[in-house]
């Protein structure tokens, strides 16, 4: 069972993870390259993170470790490819609606119920993140629309699949995906402009925004299920306008920062019954 401090550790770790994560809307827009070249160029940096770490190159494969593999990948990709061809806002909005897949895959798979507490958790932030975004949304970018759902049911597969492993070491199931993405995508680095500007901003989102951030994910996600990792992740998409603010100076609405602190009151009772309760669902080998 996991201890209480070792409960409150992985959420700090999720919270500085979901904080790094909500800088790459604004970068991903800058950076006028392809989805697949963006994705390479950050997986090449996000690589030797997990590396240095590890100090391995993963042999042990499992289902769970290649699930996860997969499912990172295509989370990115879809992502990625989803706030070319619609507005971030819908990008962002539609891939949050994780939770619902992450409550069925979680209990059908690891056995891992939903408390009470999650269950008001989601709702409130599901309300918080319609105010936040409701004068953003919009019918425009089907296909845009689309890939950002898909990325949602991807990103749940891929946390069921990471807490699966939460006996191992669920880390190699994303350097397993970030050296495959480099490998594969860099013959579309080669064809892209290269610029100064284009290689600081994948540096940065390969060491820093999805290296250190997946990393601690990555070690959090052993202590908290996969609902609790989701819902605590949240944060991103809240404070991704915080940075168009300072680096863009453009400002939110009212009822945009209205659901801002609603997302925030949701997130704070999904960490706080996670704290307080404790609790170890029972163990799923990896």
């Amino acid at each position: 069972m996991d201890s209480l401090s070792e409960r409150r550790k992985a959420i700090l770790f999720i919270v500085i993870a979901a904080s790094l994560w909500s800088t790459s809307g604004v970068l991903i827009k800058m950076i006028n390259w392809q989805p697949v070249a963006i994705l390479a160029g950050r997986s090449l940096f996000s690589s030797v993170v997990f590396l240095l770490y590890l100090r391995r190159i993963p042999t042990n494969w499992t289902r769970w470790k290649i699930l996860a593999s997969v499912a990172y990948i295509m989370t990115q990709f879809l992502f990625i490819t989803a706030t070319k061809l619609t507005t971030a806002a819908n990008a962002i909005f539609l891939q949050y609606t994780a939770p619902i897949y992450v409550v069925l895959l979680a209990f059908w798979f690891l056995n891992e119920k939903p408390s009470r507490a999650d269950w008001v958790s989601m709702l409130v932030i599901f309300l918080g993140l319609l105010l936040f975004f409701g004068d953003k949304l919009s019918t425009n970018g089907l296909y845009g629309n689309i890939l950002a759902v898909l990325s949602g049911i991807t990103s749940a597969l891929m946390m069921v699949s990471m807490r699966a492993q939460k006996e191992g070491t669920p880390a190699e199931s994303i350097l397993i995906a970030n050296l495959f993405t480099a490998l594969v995508g860099f013959p579309f680095v080669l064809k892209e402009t290269w610029t100064a500007t284009n290689w600081v901003i994948l540096l940065y989102l390969g060491l820093i925004q999805i290296g250190l951030s997946s990393l601690l994910f990555s070690k959090a996600i052993k202590h908290v299920p996969a609902l609790e990792a989701n819902l605590v992740s949240t944060l991103e998409p809240v404070l991704n306008p915080v940075w168009v603010f300072l680096f863009l100076g453009e400002s939110m609405g009212y009822f945009a920062l209205i659901g801002g602190l609603i997302v925030l009151v949701g997130v704070s009772l999904s960490a706080i019954s996670s704290a307080r309760t404790a609790r170890e669902p029972a163990r799923i080998d990896a």
